[in-house]
């Protein structure tokens, strides 16, 4: 099976100089950030990272998809960053322990691939902000069913309604940014979209996109599930009719598999809303792709 690591409990302190030991060259991790302290409808994002180790004992290690199993690689759990309470300050100090422990270690360089679990939207600005540092031509991948680019919301500059917004702050002139499965937001979102061309407004228009990065142009994938529709994923804070289904999800993994794909996020799992535990596994599965997808790319990660 998967297995995760096992779920650490929320009040236990994590040494983050472990996951600095244990972030190798050529390699994949996973870190958890389970906050959810902006969300603005239902809570309960903060406890997806360790929803996901749960049920990842569970889940196969093989794909029929990519043909892959995570068998043959090695990837890394380096566990949560420390996030006290659900409050702004704890959300400034994990965004800073990560920035401490990354900063000094420049991830293209050094061919390091990271997964970070959410959490809420915004715990995305730590990685995505490394990530847009440390690659001049980076393309910025976001799957989500909301623009994510309000300049704050409800009092919070980082908001999970932000994350875009907050992304774009630290864009140069060689990053790019696609949105896909955008169904939701304001008049003024939807306007910087159609301006500067960043939302595909189809699935086929979505895939031609992707399709044409060039193979050796790093790309970092930004995914809040509730891209999916509610149908399928009804375990997220905010979800919204209209959303991609599982099967168009792996249309485009299968893209990523000839590009060069160097990190993502995957965000807003709320486990407990889905009594059933489906979201959790449905994520789970979401998470063995793109593992799968890092690692078969990392060549310090094959066993």
């Amino acid at each position: 099976m998967l297995k995760l690591k096992g779920p650490i409990a929320p009040e236990t302190p994590y040494d983050m100089s472990i996951a600095t030991d244990e972030l190798r060259e050529s390699s994949v991790s996973l870190i958890g950030f389970g906050f959810d302290g902006t969300a603005c409808f239902r809570k309960g994002t903060r406890l997806g990272p360790d929803a996901l180790r749960e049920v990842s004992d569970g889940i196969e290690t093989y794909s029929p998809y990519l043909d892959l199993t995570t068998e043959d690689y090695t990837f890394y759990d380096l566990g949560n960053l420390p996030v006290k309470d659900q409050t702004e300050a704890s959300w400034q100090e994990a965004t800073k322990c990560f920035e401490d422990n990354f900063s000094q270690i420049n991830f293209e360089e050094h061919d390091i691939k990271l997964m970070t679990l959410g959490g809420e939207h915004s715990i995305s600005y730590a990685p995505i902000k490394k990530y847009l540092n440390d690659f001049d031509d980076l393309v910025l991948i976001h799957l989500d069913a909301h623009a994510d680019l309000r300049d704050g919301y409800l009092g919070y500059h980082y908001s999970h309604a932000s994350i875009i917004k907050r992304s774009l702050d630290h864009f140069k002139e060689g990053h790019e940014l696609i949105q896909y499965g955008i169904r939701s937001g304001t008049k003024e979102e939807y306007e910087y979209m159609n301006r500067t061309g960043s939302i595909a407004k189809s699935r086929k228009e979505f895939l031609e996109r992707v399709s044409k990065i060039d193979s050796n142009r790093p790309i970092y994938l930004t995914l809040d599930l509730d891209y999916f529709d509610p149908s399928f994923f009804p375990g997220t804070g905010t979800p919204e009719p209209g959303g991609e289904d599982f099967h168009s999800f792996i249309s485009f993994v299968k893209i990523l598999t000839e590009k060069n794909i160097v990190g993502c996020d995957v965000v807003e799992l709320s486990p407990e809303i889905d009594s059933t535990g489906n979201s959790s596994v449905f994520a789970a599965k979401v998470v063995r792709e793109l593992i799968l997808l890092l690692t078969s790319k990392t060549k310090g990660a094959i066993k």
